[in-house]
């Protein structure tokens, strides 16, 4: 697993001899790499006992006009653009700030389907008229 606490060096390189293991809370997970496909969801227990939806495979987007401030389900054809990583749109990962094609039409993904388990979009300017 991913190790998310303190570093064991200084900044001068000595060694710091932690008085503590690596806790739960420490422990990072990988991540969910959402896809295009039919609605898969996977439900994390996370601190103080709360759940976290978790979004593996989903087919529609809820898209949301800016103009006029209408919001339409969508089906999600593919991933055009993904700034975080070129490979994604490849892959058609879905993930925060990625430009997806829908029925619609061109939008850009405003939540975190690997946190939230559901994804919104908001539709492109230069399609709105």
């Amino acid at each position: 697993m991913l190790w998310q606490g303190n570093s064991v060096r200084k900044v001068t390189g000595g060694r710091i001899r932690p008085a503590q293991g690596k806790r739960r809370t420490e422990i990072g997970m990988a991540p969910a790499d959402t896809h295009i496909g039919e609605d898969k969801r996977k439900i994390m227990r996370v601190t103080g006992a709360n759940e976290k939806v978790r979004a593996l495979r989903a087919i529609y987007a809820n898209v949301t006009n800016v103009a006029n401030g209408e919001t339409k389900r969508g089906k999600i054809e593919r991933v055009e653009e993904n700034g975080a990583n070129p490979n994604y749109v490849r892959r058609n990962l879905l993930t925060k700030g990625a430009i997806i094609k829908t029925e619609i039409g061109r939008a850009r993904i405003v939540s975190r389907p690997g946190q939230d388990g559901i994804i919104n979009a908001v539709l492109l300017a230069e399609v709105q008229q």
